[in-house]
């Protein structure tokens, strides 16, 4: 019976029945050892009927072992594998090493563990629990805290224990956590009394049972029933841990020495099979009626061939007090009873526990256990091989390489500052060329993503150089990465002559190359304002870029929104984000959405750029990366700034924080811009000139400056600042004049109706029109169209005035852009025309998961494809679709799709 847990077993009982009802449940169960999370846990499942219940724990020293703990709880479903999509069942197969093949990518893993629980939920609910999960493996931990966070209208609970305190720690934010508090008085004493000896039960040793337990149940029970009187009288109560782990060794050294060095093996081990554990002591040549007597002094549990110390601080006490040389034999007794069973990774962990100092050959087991690992797409876990494995390489240029291995998998694993020190250590030792350049593109791909972006610039360009003559393909690679940094504010002063990494007379059939030096030339040419060079060959890097090479695409479309070439942003981030979804690569489809909506922005797609910003922001929750949401969220604030909308005081609550607390890196510069910018356009509608060209006045990125263009010249010109006004535009005519985009052209002209007597603007106006026709940039049409209104109604051309202040009206409700609308409207009145004003009241209103699933559906795709796509089960598809239809009035999806959505 459980004392004093009535309100807990009623909230995780709530959990249950929600999911029945098709209402997901996910909770952390948090608080000191001892408080009963894992009771709770048991409890619960033998109340549930009618439920599938799954059930994993974590296992300290089982850490290193990718996707053990995950394959525990997934093991009851994996003869349903065929339920899901081909690809995902496949990642499963190779994560848990029942099939061999290419390198997996953890996050495919991810989505196939959520389709896999709520394709089994489909058919009776699932009850899914995970215990001491701050031991997890960070690749098993990395793929439940995603399913978790997904679940939404399936008929799932997933629920994590996590101790409190003593270093130990689970981050789970986005998952609701419920603390275990230890028991009130009334609760503790019943406990109490339930365990004493009849002839113990006496209202003194009560009181000092409660005074040493403080509340804490297992203290409770194990206080009551393992100490004398003695022993409970007298000293001030120990911290919980601490007096628990003392009650458990002091049981333990009362035992036979053949039943501790029993008991020390279960601890070390990390299989939980009897055979294992009974193998190495008959290496240890401890009798084998040891077992028994083990089993029989409670610290050690058995369920059929399963073994388990009775609490994790069994296992802490036992393995801490052994002697160091003690724990090397036990370790080195595990690792040849698990000879010949099929796990070599298991096996060579413990040989690396057991080796008293740099063993090559066991150092090399531990690099081809890193190998694997790598492949299953276990990158902590292979950070850990590789790194021991260096410490007993006993040559330099194998320590240097496996740190660098450590290293590369520490990052993917986001252990970053383990990444920086492994990648520092790595390149102290390292000689070779080919190795030091690999280091450098790691080191500066650090500096870009959570520190320096000059930086990174700098180690970029010298690496780049030193690679030249020895590896002159990864020069070129660390050439382009150091163009697109100074692009983007990361310019650290250093020029680099591409003439040095550009080798005449290259393969012709490596188009590759090719386009890496297209862009290295596009860019350097950019960068000296060298417009009509810089174009020509941004032209000539998109005829050769190919669709498959994320790495590729991502630097031709970033150099593409630089270049202002809109096109080509598109494409290539389409293309991006195409091979992210087929490949099930989640953070190429994160790093693609918030890219794709610069030129979805531009061509006024608004409603598009929406949905990936969400998508974006949901996804980055999703994978624990909250500094990728930056810029997604930033998007966001931009988009309801020009809209007139409220941004939702949680989400810019959650962009500032982000912002102030997340190292952004090479992302700072164009998410602050964004911001400013949304900042300047709010000023702007409320009438503060001053505000408003302070805001804007900040923005730092050239395409973001270009891009806002005609917002931040208007800003100028209504603050009464022309100096300044006259100078941006200075700024943007020899960018327009080489590049000759006509959305450049005609932001030019626009200025200079602006800031041209009034007698003169018109030509202005009329030549940027011309130009605009030819430019897919409706807003900023629009923007001209109502400049050029404005102008003619104040010059008393009404008539004339009311034909563009109407195509101003019509492009502005079109993109849903409230306070020009009203501007437009009003000044439509004024030329002596009545506006007739959409009533937004009217448009139908879908949340922007609402509007991925509708615009999915639109185009044919069924539950399971929409699932499959939004990474989230077809259950929750279904909810969000008849959400649409309530929403919409429709009934169907043929309708659906006859619907303007947005």
């Amino acid at each position: 019976m459980l004392h004093g847990r009535d309100v807990e077993r009623a909230r995780l009982a709530a959990l249950v029945d929600g999911a029945r009802q098709g209402r997901a449940g996910t909770l952390a169960l948090h608080g000191d050892p001892g408080t009963g999370k894992t009771a709770l846990l048991d409890d619960l499942a033998e109340a549930c009927h009618g439920v599938t219940v799954l059930r994993t724990q974590g296992i300290e020293s089982e850490s290193p072992l990718a996707f053990a703990s995950l394959h525990r709880l997934l093991r009851p479903l994996l003869p349903r594998l065929d339920h899901i999509p081909a690809p995902q069942a496949g990642a499963l197969d190779l994560a848990f090493g029942r099939q061999d093949g290419d390198a997996v990518d953890p996050f495919l893993v991810a989505v196939a563990t959520l389709s896999l629980v709520t394709e089994a939920a489909e058919h009776q609910p699932v009850l899914a629990m995970v215990d001491d999960a701050h031991w997890l493996d960070a690749a098993s931990a990395d793929v439940l805290l995603f399913t978790a966070r997904r679940l939404d209208a399936d008929q799932v609970v997933l629920l994590f224990s996590v101790r409190d305190g003593q270093g130990t720690s689970f981050s789970h934010p986005g998952v609701p956590s419920l603390l275990i508090r230890e028991l009130d008085d009334a609760s503790a004493r019943a406990v109490v009394e339930d365990h004493l000896d009849a002839g113990a039960k006496d209202s003194v040793t009560t009181d000092r049972v409660l005074r040493q337990a403080g509340g804490n149940p297992l203290a409770l029970v194990e206080l009551s029933t393992a100490l004398t009187s003695d022993q409970l009288q007298g000293a001030e109560p120990l911290p919980v841990t601490a007096a628990m782990e003392r009650v458990f060794l002091d049981r333990a050294r009362r035992l036979p020495e053949r039943v501790q060095r029993f008991l020390l093996i279960v601890a070390a081990d990390d299989s939980g099979r009897v055979a294992t554990v009974r193998r190495a002591a008959e290496i240890l040549a401890i009798p084998d009626r040891a077992f028994a007597e083990a089993e029989a002094s409670g610290l050690m549990l058995r369920a059929g061939d399963t073994l388990r110390v009775r609490h994790p601080l069994v296992r802490s006490a036992l393995y801490q007090a052994a002697p160091t040389s003690l724990r090397g034999d036990v370790h080195r007794a595990l690792a040849a009873a698990l000879e010949g069973v099929g796990e070599p990774d298991r096996q060579v962990w413990h040989d690396a526990f057991g080796a008293d100092g740099p063993d090559a050959a066991i150092a090399a087991r531990l690099d081809g256990a890193g190998v694997r690992s790598e492949r299953r797409g276990g990158h902590a876990a292979a950070a850990d091989f590789f790194e021991r494995a260096a410490e007993l390489s006993p040559a330099a240029d194998l320590r240097a390489e496996r740190r660098f291995s450590a290293a590369r998998n520490a990052w993917a694993a986001s252990l970053t500052a383990r990444a920086r020190s492994l990648v520092t250590a790595a390149r102290g030792e390292a000689d070779d060329p080919s190795l030091l350049a690999d280091i450098d593109r790691l080191r500066g791909r650090i500096e870009v993503n959570v520190g320096s972006a000059a930086t990174a610039h700098r180690i970029f360009v010298s690496a780049a150089v030193a690679a030249v003559d020895t590896t002159p393909a990864r020069a070129l690679d660390l050439a382009v990465a150091a163009a697109g940094l100074a692009a983007y504010g990361g310019d650290s002063g250093i020029r680099l002559d591409p003439a040095i990494v550009i080798r005449p007379g290259g393969d012709p059939d490596d188009s590759r190359a090719r386009t890496l030096h297209d862009l290295l030339l596009a860019m350097t040419a950019a960068s000296q304002h060298q417009w009509p060079q810089a174009v020509e060959r941004l032209r000539d890097a998109a005829q050769g870029a190919v669709d498959g090479d994320a790495d590729l695409l991502a630097h031709l479309g970033q150099a593409a929104v630089h270049l202002g070439d809109d096109t080509t942003a598109g494409h290539a981030f389409a293309a991006m984000l195409g091979t992210g979804r087929q490949s099930g690569a989640g953070m190429t489809v994160l790093y693609a959405l918030p890219r794709q909506a610069f030129p979805l922005f531009l061509s006024g797609q608004w409603s598009a750029v929406r949905r990936s910003a969400d998508e974006a922001h949901r996804l980055s929750t999703s994978v624990g990366q909250p500094a990728l949401s930056a810029t997604p969220l930033a998007w966001l604030a931009l988009l309801a700034a020009l809209r007139g909308e409220d941004v939702a005081p949680d989400l810019r609550a959650e962009l500032d924080e982000v912002v102030e607390h997340h190292p952004l890196g090479i992302l700072a510069a164009p998410t602050a811009d964004l911001i400013r910018w949304a900042d300047g356009a709010r000023a702007a509608q409320a009438g503060a000139a001053e505000v408003a060209i302070h805001h804007v006045t900040q923005m730092r990125v050239p395409a973001l400056t270009r891009m806002a263009a005609i917002d931040r010249i208007t800003a100028a010109v209504h603050a009464d600042q022309p100096e300044q006004a006259t100078e941006w535009l200075g700024e943007l005519v020899p960018f327009a004049q080489g590049t000759r985009w006509p959305w450049a052209l005609g932001a030019v002209e626009h200025a200079r109706a602006l800031l041209s007597p009034q007698a003169a603007a018109p030509a202005h106006f009329e030549q940027s029109l011309t130009h605009y026709v030819n430019a897919a940039r409706p807003f900023d049409l629009a923007r001209t169209h109502l400049a050029y209104g404005q102008h003619l109604r104040r010059a008393q051309h009404r008539v004339d005035a009311r034909l563009h202040l109407r195509r101003a009206l019509e492009s502005f409700e079109d993109l849903r852009a409230a306070p020009l609308s009203a501007v437009a409207a009003r000044e439509l009145r004024a030329a002596g025309e009545t506006a007739r004003t959409r009533d937004v009241s009217t448009l139908v209103q879908l949340t922007p998961m609402e509007l991925q699933v509708a615009q999915l559906v639109s185009q044919g795709m069924s539950n399971k494809e929409v699932a499959a796509h939004c990474w989230v089960s077809p259950r929750t598809v279904g909810f969000h679709l008849r959400n649409c239809f309530a929403k919409t009035g429709v009934s169907s999806r043929g309708e659906l799709a006859q619907l303007s959505l947005g």
